[in-house]
């Protein structure tokens, strides 16, 4: 395995695209978080009655332990940028005929999905590690006093890391069946923030849920919203323990549905022609 993923670092390494997508990944997860923290710090400074209420209401999400929870949700929304990296990836090697050559080389069929699985789980870590860094900063930042309890909710960095993989997984296939760059991408788009966030809203309230067993919808349930929102609404707090409850069963569910997409891309593989 380590030859395969020097043999995908000398692919990458000059390829303009990967070192111009990692740095938005970069800039992305600080970036969007600051907006929604100087939006928590905007409602909530002040001696008006309003600024007085959101605060009792939100706490301090941004504080420790609830940075874990708050900056991996905050995150999670924009794994669209990571997925279009992956699909690249994987496109350029059918664009290239790198995929030929590899085979041509001596490699099986399997080493060729390995080295794919690799760069998935490389930009994965890569994103998490962000988010590690990130959650501290905030945890830090936003209120120093709550450094005795940076330890709590951990729970959520292997969640995060597993979500984000299993999302890339299905960014993955999508290129793996595509294998054009352009198409590939409009498609996953469009399912990603058209399609099957019309279907979990529709099947929400016409079919008991089932949109809830969509490929990212389920991933997507592993890190439920942050738990100030339970404060918003009647039968917030309701819905809120109900999603925490839930994550271990989503979190069965993403792994053997993540499986199932490799185990799918060895089988296809191995009967494709080249």
């Amino acid at each position: 395995m380590l030859s395969l993923i020097k043999i995908e670092w000398l692919k990458i390494k000059k390829y303009p695209a990967f070192w111009w997508m990692l740095g938005i990944v970069t800039l992305t997860y600080p970036g969007t978080n600051a907006m929604f923290y100087y939006g928590y710090i905007e409602s909530t400074t002040g001696k008006e009655v309003a600024n007085n209420v959101a605060k009792m209401l939100l706490g301090n999400p941004f504080a420790f332990p609830e940075t874990w929870h708050t900056v991996a949700f905050v995150s999670s929304l924009f794994i669209i940028i990571p997925s279009i990296l992956v699909i690249m990836l994987v496109t350029n090697e059918y664009n290239y005929k790198t995929h030929r050559q590899n085979i041509i080389d001596g490699w099986s069929r399997n080493q060729f999905v390995s080295s794919k699985l690799s760069d998935v789980l490389i930009i994965s870590l890569v994103c998490t590690f962000m988010y590690i860094i990130v959650s501290a900063g905030y945890g830090i930042y936003a209120d120093p006093d709550s450094l005795n309890r940076w330890a709590e909710q951990l729970q959520y960095i292997p969640l995060f890391l597993i979500q984000t993989f299993a999302q890339l997984s299905v960014a993955f296939l999508m290129g793996f069946l595509i294998k054009k760059a352009f198409i590939a991408l409009g498609v996953f788009l469009f399912y990603d923030l058209i399609l099957e966030k019309i279907a979990v809203a529709f099947l929400r309230f016409k079919a008991h849920d089932i949109g809830r067993f969509l490929p990212l919808e389920i991933s997507n349930r592993i890190l439920p919203w942050p738990s100030f929102t339970n404060h918003f609404g009647k039968g917030a707090k309701d819905w809120y323990e109900q999603s925490v409850a839930a994550i271990p069963i989503f979190l069965i569910l993403t792994i053997i549905f993540t499986s199932a997409i490799w185990a799918f891309c060895y089988w296809l593989h191995k009967r494709r022609d080249l």
